[in-house]
């Protein structure tokens, strides 16, 4: 226990460090997806391509759900505030480095630590704001760090394409260094005195040997199996073997280990299975669609990153007008209906892209963006709130922390499998029109050249018209079935119990 304790904050200063608290968690979550639509710039200005520069993404989730299961441990041993602290200064440091890389892999690199870093921050945000708070004012406290962690993901897009197009990549980066640590370290004057207890903590270090190895093994197949033609290579069948043999161990040993790094004795609750489950499958599907849109928006419809980030960031209109209402609504709704309409509605918004061509306007593909929002509100808002309210007493903060894990981890694999699917798509549906144009194409090309194109510039406009419907079809394809996946998820909710009361929302997301 710390000492020379002083009184609880309050008045302004109790204002202004709950507001530092929630500007830490709207960082991290922010990062989640501000690179999202600089993908393409990033990975041109690195040499590599675009699904290698979706690595910028993956990488940071996973490490970020990595130490997501270690919070606890962190803050019983050091102490939430300092761990929390500390996160928020190397959170400015790291970004800092990320902006100055120079190579993609001095880019993941650096990555990988800004999740590290952040992953401890998102729960002991909600901790710390539950710790300063007044019991009257608690309510208000989890409102602030529920909005911040659904705002985040809404206003990267915009404001990392804003930077990428106006500033450079790297102020996408740059951005948060002034915010963490200037951030941190008002925060740390506030805060000196408070009280920030400690004890005695042992880790399961052999379960998180384990996560890392199966976690990491997986992440890597998925992400380079294409690049290496899959199981045709020793490679990735060494990663696949590695990454099916360290899962198996970790389930065994977290199954049979007395304090395990992931508690997952927690599953035995039909309840929570269910709401993970959905929460895992809906979050896979809906981080699917916000990353392979903007990637469509400017690979086939030739969109900057800053107009694909409007495009996206057009959900957060009404998702948060909507969040009070939902709220309210769970209350009283059975919360299994609310996050099935939720995700239905993801499914019917996705389903609508289907319809899409290489012609359609800003405005007709803003209509269904904008209908995302309530959808979205609607499914993450109960989603946790209904897993907590099916666990034992005791049990709230493993639940909290394993749905938060696989909800992560799921976002991060779907990344890797959807950018996959739509490359590979997209390439066996060019070699189809190429073959079904082989007698056409000749006579296409000569009537181009009588329209005064020279014979090159037919070939490539040809070219052009080939690739980009190919790529128009993939991306099809790929909504339909990131809409299955949301069906999927909206039928797996019906799973779990009724909940016999109310269900706490403040924690969901």
């Amino acid at each position: 226990m710390s000492t020379g304790q002083t009184a609880p904050l309050s008045g302004a200063r109790l204002v202004l460090a709950a507001a530092l608290i929630g500007m830490g968690n709207l960082l991290v979550v922010l990062d989640t997806t501000i690179a999202n639509v600089s993908v393409p710039t990033i990975a041109g200005s690195l040499g590599v391509s675009a699904s290698q520069g979706t690595w910028v993404i993956t990488s940071y989730a996973v490490a970020e759900a990595i130490t997501v299961p270690l919070t606890g441990w962190l803050a019983n041993r050091f102490g939430a505030q300092r761990v929390f602290l500390a996160c928020y200064f190397a959170f400015g440091v790291f970004s800092l480095l990320c902006g100055l890389s120079t190579s993609l892999g001095m880019l993941v690199g650096f990555r990988v630590v800004l999740g590290l870093c952040g992953g401890p921050i998102m729960p002991l945000a909600q901790t710390l704001l539950m710790r300063l708070l007044p019991p009257e004012k608690q309510t208000l406290g989890t409102v602030m760090w529920a909005m911040t962690t659904l705002i985040g993901p809404i206003i990267g897009p915009v404001l990392g394409g804003t930077l990428c197009d106006t500033v450079g990549w790297s102020w996408i980066f740059f951005i948060g260094v002034p915010a963490a640590l200037g951030g941190g370290l008002l925060l740390m004057t506030l805060l000196r005195g408070q009280p920030d207890p400690t004890q005695s903590a042992r880790i399961d270090t052999v379960g998180l040997g384990l996560l890392i190895v199966w976690v990491g093994a997986l992440q890597i197949l998925l992400d380079e199996g294409r690049q290496h033609d899959w199981f045709a290579s020793t490679e990735m069948c060494v990663l696949a073997v590695v990454a099916a043999l360290g899962f198996g161990a970790f389930l065994i040993w977290e199954l049979t280990e007395k304090h395990p790094i992931v508690d997952l004795r927690v599953f035995r609750h039909r309840g929570f299975a269910a709401a993970a489950g959905t929460y895992s499958l809906g979050f896979a599907a809906f981080f699917a669609s916000i990353v392979i849109l903007p990637l469509w928006l400017q690979q086939n419809l030739g969109y900057t990153a800053t107009w694909a980030g409007y495009a996206t960031g057009l959900m957060g209109v009404f998702a948060v007008l909507s969040a009070p209402i939902v709220g309210k609504m769970a209350e009283t709704v059975d919360p299994r209906r609310l996050i099935s309409i939720g995700i239905l509605g993801l499914a019917g918004v996705t389903a609508w892209r289907t319809w899409f061509s290489t012609d359609v306007t800003f405005w007709q593909m803003a209509i269904p963006t904008l209908l995302t929002g309530p959808c979205m509100v609607l499914f993450f808002v109960p989603v946790t709130g209904l897993a907590m309210a099916t666990v034992a007493p005791g049990e709230e903060a493993t639940a909290a922390g394993l749905s938060n894990f696989a909800r992560t981890l799921a976002g991060a694999f779907a990344t890797s499998i959807v950018q996959t699917q739509w490359a590979n798509d997209a390439s066996a549906n060019q070699t189809e029109i190429a073959g079904a144009m082989a007698r056409q194409g000749t006579a296409t090309i000569e009537a181009m050249q009588d329209g005064g194109f020279s014979h090159e510039g037919a070939v490539g406009m040809l070219d052009a018209l080939v690739q980009g419907q190919s790529v128009m079809l993939a991306s099809i394809h790929v909504f339909a079935e990131i809409a299955a996946l949301f069906v999927l998820a909206a039928a797996v909710i019906w799973l779990a119990p009724k909940p016999k009361g109310p269900i706490d929302t403040s924690g969901a997301h």
